[in-house]
């Protein structure tokens, strides 16, 4: 991957607080599904981030 595109991932993915892995994972589960080629089968994001305090 070109280093100037990791920079720009890293950037948006901390500003959304995550991980450029889970950004990532987001962006590929929104093309799959603009593109309509999502799998049935796929499960929901994970739950990501702390636990809840209750």
């Amino acid at each position: 991957m070109d280093p100037a595109v990791h920079d720009a991932l890293a950037h948006w993915a901390a500003d959304e607080f995550r991980s450029v892995n889970a950004h990532v994972e987001m962006l590929l589960r929104r093309a799959l599904s603009q593109a309509g080629r999502m799998p049935k089968r796929a499960g929901p994001l994970p739950k990501r981030g702390r636990p809840s305090g209750t």
